[in-house]
């Protein structure tokens, strides 16, 4: 069973990372395409992740991610690491809009690259905290795991802030 887990892990993982590396590197060709400028992404996705941080704060799954009947659905199929697990919890469009900003954000190569790397780094984070889930569990019991949720949701929803910001900021060109 464990392997199992450990091999649902690794597929997610793998999958979301070349997920969110696809839409790093061609996710302002597509906004382009769609005439969709980075700042107006910057508003959308910082309500997006404040929508989830906001959850993450109250220690409960947001529920605009999967409904009950994906849930049973997915329970039922051989490739839940496609789905659930790789989109949208690992990948959703927190994830996607927050990889295009960052990379729209930036000219220089150099930071392009540190971004890209910074992708990788945290998915291979995520494979170890999904293969060392129960130990960590472990560890930090129910209430640890209630607090670091909240620490976290607390985090984001600063850089949810800090993204909606300076994306108004930028579409009315105000000054600070």
């Amino acid at each position: 069973m464990d392997e199992e887990k450990n091999e649902i892990a690794k597929k997610s993982v793998i999958l979301a990372c070349v997920i969110a590396l696809f839409f790093a590197i061609a996710g302002n060709i597509i906004l382009n395409l769609f005439s969709i400028s980075v700042d107006s992404l910057r508003v959308a996705g910082g309500i997006l992740l404040f929508s989830i941080a906001f959850d993450m704060m109250h220690a409960k799954i947001s529920k605009g991610r999967i409904t009950e009947e994906e849930i049973s659905r997915s329970q039922e199929r051989e490739d839940i690491w496609i789905f659930p697990i790789s989109l949208p919890l690992l990948t959703g469009p927190g994830t996607i809009s927050t990889v295009i900003v960052l990379m729209g954000g930036t000219e220089a190569i150099v930071q392009k690259v540190i971004i890209l790397v910074s992708i990788i780094l945290t998915f291979i984070i995520c494979y170890y905290i999904f293969h060392f889930s129960r130990g960590i569990h472990k560890l930090i019991g129910y209430n640890g795991m209630l607090v670091f949720t909240r620490l976290m949701g607390l985090l984001l929803a600063a850089l949810a802030v800090d993204l909606t910001v300076k994306g108004i900021i930028n579409i009315y060109q105000l000054t600070t």
